[in-house]
């Protein structure tokens, strides 16, 4: 594998489908891969404990089954956990909690070459990379290290205030909503303002798409993909690994306990 697959994909106009993970264990992101039905894996490592070994293990998993990855990082320490995350060959990095143009620019810097082509403030990092690329000249290194997509959820009132300036950085790649933080932002529910939500997401996602940044959907089905597909979404991210299992676990475990006690065993 030697090159992005997000990056490749965005460049290309082709649409992708990840799903979210918060294990580190290689082998959860194996049997996703093995169904051969998903571009890349998102890890949240906003909800999960790991380290560094685990990042690189994690893009190797990934790699093998020739998929993408995606890192989600917290918004304190994200400078240190995209770079590492990037290094060990995570190919995309989604930040959270961020309000302005101004924060998500700082960021953009500090995950990119510094060089006068490019501009940022990231230093030649001699890691893993992709495939573990450690050895390469200058320009490639500089190509290669230009390449993460970098993803902003908008999930804060204030950003969604600023949708036009955020869209309007150079280097934003995609956005998505963040529906729950919104309305905590706000001092709403979420379940008793969905139509609410649908419509500023629509918002959201027509404004990306006039600045060229591509819009991704996340959902917990295939239920909620007709509607994102009408409004022009592209990219779209499929259950949460613990969700998941909770959602199994409920439903199956209340199966089994009913039965048992419609045959007077419970």
């Amino acid at each position: 594998m030697d090159r992005n697959v997000l990056r490749y994909h965005l460049e290309h106009n082709i649409p992708t489908i990840g799903t979210r993970i918060q294990s580190t264990w290689p082998m959860v992101i194996e049997v996703a891969g093995a169904t051969g039905q998903y571009d890349y894996i998102e890890f949240s490592a906003e909800y999960a404990p790991y380290d560094n070994y685990d990042l690189e293990n994690m893009a190797r998993a990934a790699e093998v089954h020739q998929m993408g990855s995606m890192i989600k990082v917290d918004y304190q320490n994200r400078f240190y956990v995209a770079q590492k995350a990037v290094v060990s060959g995570f190919q995309a990095v989604l930040f959270c909690d961020h309000r302005t143009a101004e924060a998500v620019a700082d960021t953009l810097d500090k995950l990119t070459p510094e060089s006068p082509e490019y501009g940022g403030h990231m230093g030649f990092v001699n890691r893993r990379w992709i495939s573990n690329r450690m050895s390469m000249n200058q320009e490639e290194y500089l190509k290669m290290a230009s390449e993460p997509v970098k993803a902003f959820m908008i999930e804060k009132e204030e950003a969604v205030r600023n949708i036009d300036e955020i869209c309007s950085v150079p280097g934003v790649d995609m956005i998505q909503f963040g529906p729950n933080d919104y309305c905590m932002s706000l001092g709403l529910d979420p379940a008793e303002n969905r139509t609410m939500l649908r419509d500023v997401e629509a918002r959201l996602i027509e404004t990306a798409m006039k600045h060229g940044v591509a819009p991704r959907a996340e959902m917990n089905t295939v239920d909620d993909m007709k509607f994102y597909l009408e409004l022009g979404v592209r990219h779209f991210n499929i259950g949460m690994q613990l969700r998941v299992l909770g959602n199994f676990w409920s439903e199956q475990g209340e199966a089994a306990n009913e039965l048992l006690r419609n045959v007077g065993l419970k």
